[in-house]
């Protein structure tokens, strides 16, 4: 049996931890229910805000290598 590469092992795993996480973000979109569910604007800034940084936080561990230094 052929052993998996880096690369191979990367897609397979970050596939399935991105549709994990895709997932989670639809279910979360059940709150949105006005009938079901109160909220406020504030509230889901928090939400949003959060999430945003997280995902910056997250991008930022990717490309980090990429980035290029100051220099005089």
């Amino acid at each position: 049996m052929k052993q998996e590469s880096r690369h191979e092992r990367f897609k397979r795993i970050a596939s399935k931890r991105t549709n994990d996480i895709l997932e989670k973000i639809r279910i979360l979109g059940n709150c949105s229910n006005k009938s079901s569910y109160e909220y406020t604007e504030e509230e889901i800034n928090k939400i949003f805000s959060e999430l945003d940084k997280q995902l910056k936080l997250t991008k930022g561990k990717f490309l980090a290598g990429k980035r290029e230094r100051f220099r005089l």
